[in-house]
């Protein structure tokens, strides 16, 4: 072996094969660490001369430990030179080849013995400062060409051969050639969680957020589907912590509480500075230094959101509370609606709160209040108009409010009370469904559709009116179905592919009515099989395959898409659970 070694490092190659053959023939091909990296090394070396880089790549171990120095030298040269080609940035075998031998050379403990050989070369000893020199001079190249092949191929920083290169060399055999796939992508050389921590540990937080953003466009996180169990998930939540605490020193606030957030849901616990940074940023939130531009909803929103991190914070509970109440008192007479919400929720943060239930009370009695103070006016003058129209109004919001909340016979009486003040002459009949669905229709066009709330409103009212019987009921089902579609767009484009889903598990609308609606929900469906397969949940991910499979067939109307359906009175409208 010491031999055909020899022979090589003298350039007689007529040699070395037939030596390594008398080697292979008598003894066999050895088996034994390190005399069989010495021989993979060398035929590694042989075949890389002549060009078979497949071949060399094949051979190559995983690490050359005990290999003849200047012939692990040849092979890791060879290797920069085969990636310095034009064609060779996609080439991660070769990559791997280089990545590996180069890292052992340069080992600041040399165990190879390379600034032994490059002694002997010399014929004089190698001062301190020309090897270090020498050394960063090289890692410096190795590094360049790295990158450009990283910029050549478009890797990330978490695929890049560049972040394989810098691992390789601080944290020890990360690297793998190109017949072992990573999860990294195309060419990548390093597992995914190797790569974020190597990025983490290495000041490159950045990076790593860069890339995870680039990989999962939009980046927000999903009620059902939230990216928790993504293989690098610790130290992708530790850098948005990090990323916090300088937003926090920044004085970006929301920024801040919307990093620590995000970490809190990827699993990151808070340490005692985390939390130190939080309470900073909750008392800031929302305000500037000398008071103007200071925005009450952002300040909400921010409250809202270390709340959610700090449950036990009992001054942030009251802060929070306080800002609720304030804020349902600015809109009480432009947004009633948000002030009820407002009130409401400070009664969630803080039960029983004496501001809060006080200003709900009233904002309820008010209106009743006012409402008969109308209509003593009315008893006194029945000729007054201004008065019974305000009663008219007064009576059909009731109606609408009472028949979505269920209580249909109370919305039928507010609707005759209605009818009464808008004619007095005329006897309201005791059911007035063609007038209910005209309140509910009217409400629904006047709901403003910018939000996810606006459109989930408008859903409701229209799914409300659609269930009660009437000659029109027909009209009233295609303006839902629109209404559900306007809906599922939004969903799409703005929340997680469980959301679309769940929307379409409500039976509001059958497979086959909008093309457009079932392509949205077939897409839902292959989007979160995605999700589910990437986090092991191999089960789930079948199971939505599935489903997106069963509705882009275009199943008729009438067919349930699983099974058949149960005998009895055939039901108008299939229930979409049976996707489950």
């Amino acid at each position: 072996m010491a031999a055909a070694e020899h022979a090589f490092l003298r350039a007689e190659f007529d040699v070395v094969q037939p030596l390594l053959q008398r080697l292979r023939n008598e003894f066999g091909a050895p088996d034994t660490d390190p005399a069989d990296t010495r021989y993979d090394v060398l035929l590694a070396a042989m075949a890389a001369r002549a060009g078979n880089w497949p071949k060399a790549v094949r051979l190559c171990p995983d690490t050359s430990g005990g290999a003849e120095a200047g012939v692990v030298h040849f092979l890791a040269v060879h290797a920069l030179r085969e990636l310095a080609r034009e064609d060779r940035h996609t080439h991660a075998g070769v990559a791997a080849v280089a990545i590996v031998l180069w890292a052992h050379l340069l080992d600041e403990d040399d165990p190879g013995g390379f600034r032994t050989l490059l002694t002997e070369r010399r014929g004089e000893p190698l001062p301190d400062p020309l090897w270090e020199q020498a050394v960063d001079r090289l890692r410096g190249r190795i590094s360049d060409l790295l990158r450009a092949l990283d910029a050549r191929a478009g890797r990330d920083a978490l695929a890049a051969w560049h972040t394989a290169w810098e691992a390789e060399c601080a944290d020890g055999a990360t690297v793998v050639f190109s017949d072992i796939p990573t999860d990294a992508g195309p060419h990548a050389l390093v597992s995914l969680v190797d790569a974020a921590r190597h990025l983490v540990h290495h000041g490159r937080g950045a990076d790593l957020l860069a890339a995870d953003t680039a990989r999962h466009p939009g980046f927000s996180l999903w009620p059902d589907d939230t990216p928790m169990r993504r293989a690098y998930t610790v130290p992708l939540a530790r850098t948005l912590a990090d990323r916090g605490t300088e937003h926090v020193r920044g004085r970006r606030w929301s920024e801040a509480l919307t990093d620590f957030g995000t970490a809190a849901q990827f699993g990151h616990t808070l340490t005692r500075h985390d939390k130190d940074a939080v309470v900073r940023a909750w008392r800031n939130v929302g305000r500037s230094r000398n008071g103007y531009g200071n925005d009450l909803r952002v300040r909400i929103d921010g409250l809202e959101l270390a709340y959610v991190l700090l449950p036990g914070d009992t001054s942030l509970a009251a802060e929070l509370t306080a800002e609720l109440v304030r804020r349902g008192r600015q809109v009480i007479h432009t947004d009633p609606l948000e002030s009820r919400r407002r009130f409401a929720r400070a009664l969630e943060v803080t039960p029983g709160d004496p501001a809060a239930r006080a200003e709900l009370d009233d904002l309820t009695g008010d209106e009743e209040s006012f409402a008969g103070t109308v209509r003593g006016m009315l008893a006194q003058d029945p000729a007054c108009e201004p008065a019974r129209h305000w009663l008219e109004r007064h009576s059909g919001k009731r109606a609408v409010t009472l028949a979505v909340s269920g209580r249909m016979d109370e919305a039928q009486a507010a609707v005759r009370e209605m009818l009464h003040y808008k004619d007095p002459a005329q006897q309201p009949p005791p059911k007035n469904n063609h007038t209910l669905i005209g309140l509910l229709s009217l409400a629904a066009r006047r709901t403003a559709s910018g939000s996810r709330d606006g459109l989930e409103r408008r859903v409701e009212l229209l799914r409300t009116a659609a269930a009660i019987p009437s000659r029109i009921q027909e009209h009233v089902r295609e303006d839902l179905h629109e209404a559900l579609l306007h809906l599922a767009e939004h969903l799409e484009a703005t929340a997680a592919p469980s959301d679309v889903i769940d929307l379409f598990l409500r039976d509001l609308m059958r497979t086959g009515v909008s093309t457009r609606f079932d392509k949205i929900v077939e897409n839902a469906y292959v989007l979160r099989a995605t999700v589910r397969k990437r986090t092991g949940d191999l089960g789930g991910a079948r199971r939505d395959l599935a489903c997106a499979e069963a509705i882009g067939d275009g199943l008729p109307l009438q067919t349930p898409l699983f099974g058949s359906v149960a005998r009895g009175p055939r039901r108008d409208n299939p229930r979409q659970d049976t996707l489950f």
